[in-house]
């Protein structure tokens, strides 16, 4: 299959290097500097390039600000059965574009990234396949990421926002929260600096996307949890209730099997 990457960042990386000896690949990025590193695969910078090129499927790996301005700049340059395809960890206004184009589509999110992940061996991570997507662009995607060992799910547009809202605003809040009343130790313990690493990791992703996860509709809910929780261990630190919070400590034992 011949296959454009849109954007040559981590992820758009990630795929060519995965996709480049079994399809016919091609990566443009408007910042020619980022193409240099890219191997086996044709390199764009300019989108009339993508005419000749004509692929089957274009995979948008461009930073979540700029996804559907990508798809925008490429559109007059594919075919009309051309598979247009993101992997965005937002998917928000992405369901409506798609609904406007007449390209046949497929979104996915693969729910792990360079900064945390071996992406040597991926047998612990997950993916996420949008079950509205074009049959032919959902099988490319539940194989490719079969072929990783990924652990795949099919969710609608609707039930991977509330996923998201779930599994990445309650840890992100959390570890924002932890920064924000963060302060030097000198001899920071190993739960501090396992928390610290945590918290450098987060902060070096763009900040765009890391809005665009906490401005989810359905994270307030999820926030609120937390605060509520919060409050609730407050109550039991003020009062030294060790009966409480033996019971508080069973049940997180519980719920985290």
């Amino acid at each position: 299959m011949r296959i454009l990457i849109l954007g040559a960042g981590k992820m758009g990386s990630f795929f060519a290097d995965v996709l480049s000896f079994d399809h016919e690949l091609a990566v443009f990025d408007v910042d020619p500097q980022k193409l240099r590193f890219t191997y086996n695969t044709v390199r764009m910078s300019d989108p009339k390039e993508i005419t000749e090129f004509d692929p089957e499927l274009v995979l948008n790996a461009s930073t979540i600000k700029y996804t559907i301005d990508a798809f925008k700049l490429i559109l007059p340059y594919i075919s009309e059965t051309c598979i247009i395809s993101d992997i965005a960890s937002v998917k928000t206004g992405l369901e409506d574009f798609y609904k406007s184009v007449k390209q046949p589509f497929a979104s996915s999110h693969p729910m792990f990234g360079p900064t945390f992940a071996d992406l040597r061996d991926l047998s612990t991570q997950n993916a996420i396949v949008i079950s509205e997507s074009s049959e032919k662009g959902k099988q490319f995607f539940l194989d490719l990421y079969n072929k990783l060992n990924l652990n795949v799910f099919e969710y609608t547009f609707d039930e991977h926002d509330q996923t998201i809202a779930y599994s990445l605003s309650i840890p992100f809040a959390s570890t924002l929260v932890f920064a924000s009343v963060m302060k030097h130790q000198e001899a920071p313990g190993t739960t501090f600096k396992k928390h610290m690493d945590i918290t450098k990791g987060l902060l070096s992703e763009d900040d765009y996307l890391l809005t665009e996860i906490l401005f989810n509709p359905y994270t307030p809910q999820q926030v609120e949890q937390i605060r509520a929780e919060l409050a609730h261990l407050l109550t039991i630190i003020e009062k030294k209730d060790s009966a409480e919070m033996k019971q508080f400590l069973t049940q997180l034992r519980k719920k985290i099997g």
